[in-house]
C-alpha cells in the first residue's frame, strides 16, 4: 500500500522514531524525577506510525522553539498561537490530527522532534513556567488542536471537524487519538452513535487500549469491555489490532468501509520497550522515581534506548 504521509515524513522509519519517543520521553521523566512514562511505551509505535505512514500532512508552520505562553485566544490576544500549527497548515486536501490524551503530551511532544517538527530544545521546556511546553498540554501546546478538558471531549470536536469538511468538499481526512479511559464517558458513545447516524466515514479513531488508568487496571475501576462488539453495535466499523506492531498500524486505511467511522481497537503493552515498570503493576498511570535504585535501573535502560537510537 503506498505511504499517505506527507514526503517529508514519508522515508522516516517508524521503528526508530518510536524508540525515539520512548528514549525522550524516559530521558525527561527521569530529568523531572517522574512521568508519564507507561504512555509513552504504549503510544510510541501509533504516534509513530501517524506521523511517518498515515497523516498527510503539511510541513509545520510553527517555530522550531515554540513560543512562551501568551494567554487564552480572544480579540484582546492576538499573539494567541495555535499548537496545531505543528501539523501544518489547514488546507482541503491536507489531513487533520486531533490529539485527545493531553497527559500523554510528552509523548506527542517527543514524536515531534523525532520527525523533525519541533526542535529537541524545546523539551528543556516542559514544564517551565511560562511556556506552552506542558506536561498535560492545551491548545497552545505544539501538535494539540483542541482542549480536551475532560476525557471525551475531543471525539465530538473530531467528529464535528470531519462533518463539517465533507460538507464543503474537502478531500482530507480527520484523525484522532484517543485513550480507552474515555471509554468510560457517555459522551463519548454519543458521538460514535453520531458519527453512525451521519455516516461520518473521513474520520478515523484510533484508541490506545492499554488497561491501564489512574486508580488502576481499567476493568477494575469500570469495564469498558467487551470494546469492539460494543462499538459495532453502535454502528461503527471496528478494526482490532496489536497496537505496538508497526505493520498493523500501517495497514489501517484498508479497513474503511463508505459510510462508516473507523475505529481502531489498538490493544498495547503499557511496559513495551520498558520492562523495568513491571514491579510496579497495576499502577502505572504515574511514575515517581522516589527510590534510588529503581531510578538507577531506569537509568540503564535509558542507555540502552539511546544506544538503539543513536
Amino acid at each position: 500500500m503506498a505511504s499517505t504521509a506527507s514526503p517529508a515524513t514519508g522515508q522516516i522509519d517508524p521503528a526508530l522514531v518510536a524508540r525515539g519517543i520512548r528514549s525522550r520521553s524516559l530521558r525527561k521523566s527521569l530529568e523531572l524525577d517522574g512521568g508519564y512514562l507507561s504512555q509513552s511505551c504504549s503510544s510510541a509505535e501509533i504516534l509513530a506510525v501517524l506521523y511517518t505512514r498515515l497523516m498527510r500532512l503539511g510541513p509545520s508552520i510553527a517555530p522550531p522553539m515554540p513560543p512562551p505562553y501568551s494567554g487564552v485566544p480572544g480579540p484582546d490576544n492576538p499573539g494567541h498561537f495555535p499548537g496545531d500549527r505543528y501539523n501544518g497548515p489547514h488546507t482541503p486536501e491536507l489531513d487533520r490530527f486531533i490529539f485527545s490524551p493531553t497527559h500523554y503530551s510528552l509523548s506527542l511532544y517527543c514524536a515531534l522532534v523525532e520527525v523533525g517538527r519541533l526542535d529537541a530544545a524545546a523539551l528543556d521546556l516542559v514544564e517551565v513556567d511560562g511556556h506552552v511546553m506542558e506536561r498535560i498540554g492545551a491548545e497552545h501546546s505544539p501538535g494539540i488542536a483542541v482542549t480536551s478538558g475532560s476525557f471525551g471531549q475531543s471525539l465530538s470536536q473530531a467528529a464535528g471537524i470531519a462533518f463539517a469538511r465533507r460538507e464543503k468538499g474537502e478531500t482530507g481526512h480527520t484523525w484522532i487519538f484517543m485513550s480507552d479511559g474515555e471509554l468510560q464517558e457517555g459522551q463519548t458513545w454519543e458521538t460514535v452513535a453520531s458519527c453512525s447516524f451521519h455516516g461520518i466515514d473521513n474520520l478515523t479513531a484510533i484508541i490506545d487500549v492499554n488497561g491501564q488508568q489512574c486508580d488502576g487496571e481499567m476493568e477494575s475501576i469500570m469495564q469498558t469491555e467487551p470494546i469492539v462488539e460494543r462499538l459495532e453495535a453502535f454502528g461503527a466499523n471496528v478494526l482490532e489490532i496489536d497496537g505496538n506492531d508497526i505493520d498493523a498500524l500501517t495497514a489501517i486505511p484498508e479497513a474503511r468501509a463508505p459510510g462508516k467511522t473507523l475505529f481502531v481497537v489498538a490493544r498495547t503493552n503499557p511496559m513495551c520497550g520498558m520492562p523495568e515498570l513491571e514491579p510496579r503493576l497495576p499502577e502505572l498511570h504515574y511514575v515517581i522515581f522516589s527510590d534510588p535504585d529503581e531510578k538507577q535501573r531506569f537509568e540503564r535502560r535509558l542507555s540502552l534506548l539511546e544506544g538503539a537510537v543513536s
